[in-house]
């Protein structure tokens, strides 16, 4: 069955995006597509902050794209070495909490250990950093143009200080629309889509509406197999569904534009996605 994901693929260490592989592993076979490039932003203001890490009680992460904002700030400045033996131990004696395995990862790579890994969600961060004791100074969140506003309003109402730095923004990818007519040429309509962002949403649904035409119902409502027909595998017809989300933002973005959400990843991983799919 086949499956279109619309995010950039990324190789891990066994040379396969984990999406394709676990995907794979129940039967499905997934394309990947991206639809979203980045700017970074304010990276002279965001790498004096870096600089100062005894104004700040933690760092908080919740996109890969605000850690690769502090390579980049790192590399810009020639504070790799200043990293490496100074600042890094500095923020390593506060706390970094993170959204999702994929950021977590990211964060271990520039040397600094991460909290909060497991929370699939900056909902489900929000609570875990109200759990914790209080600090008396801020967390500094470098985050993109376009966050949710949750995480930011409970660590208010809690009494939690933080300061946010807007570090990158969303663009749409320039390829999305050529490849997105490659893939409905070659594979047809696709069984399941599954959008990674709101913005990813805004940037293609568009394109895919057009492309679908009419057929957009043979996405949204799963069909099954009469009795007696041979259809492949009836677990894997039964179960597939048609427009999913990687996390709840997602989700209210999907149900904004009048979209059924028929599956919600319990938590941001190939494995959340496969298993919800």
């Amino acid at each position: 069955m086949k499956v279109l994901l619309l995010k950039d693929p990324k190789e891990d260490d066994c040379g396969q995006d984990p999406y394709i592989r676990e995907l794979g592993l129940y039967g499905f076979e997934a394309t990947l597509i991206p639809v979203l490039s980045f700017e970074f932003l304010s990276l002279p203001s965001f790498s004096e902050k870096l600089s100062h890490p005894e104004g700040y009680g933690g760092l908080i992460f919740t996109s890969p794209r605000a850690v690769e904002a502090v390579e980049l700030c790192l590399e810009k400045d020639n504070k790799t070495e200043v990293w490496k033996h100074s600042l890094k131990e500095k923020w390593n004696a506060k706390t970094v909490y993170v959204v999702g395995n994929a950021t977590a990862s990211l964060v271990n790579k520039i040397g600094l250990d991460a909290e909060g890994a497991n929370c699939g969600n900056a909902e489900k961060l929000a609570e875990y950093i109200c759990s914790r004791e209080s600090p008396a100074l801020p967390l500094l969140f470098p985050c993109g143009t376009v966050k949710g506003e949750i995480l930011p309003q409970m660590l208010k109402d809690r009494g939690i200080p933080m300061e946010s730095i807007t570090v990158y923004q969303k663009v749409p990818h320039p390829g999305i629309q050529v490849n997105l007519n490659s893939y409905y040429a070659k594979q047809g309509i696709p069984a399941s889509i599954t959008f990674f962002s709101p913005s990813g949403l805004a940037y293609s649904l568009k394109h895919i509406q057009e492309l679908s035409g009419d057929n957009i119902d043979r996405i949204k409502t799963p069909r099954l197999p009469f009795p007696g027909q041979n259809h492949g595998p009836l677990w894997l017809v039964e179960m597939a569904r048609p427009f999913a989300a990687i996390g709840p933002s997602t989700a209210r973005a999907l149900a904004a534009q009048g979209l059924p959400v028929s599956c919600t990843a319990e938590s941001p991983t190939p494995q959340g996605l496969a298993t919800g799919l």
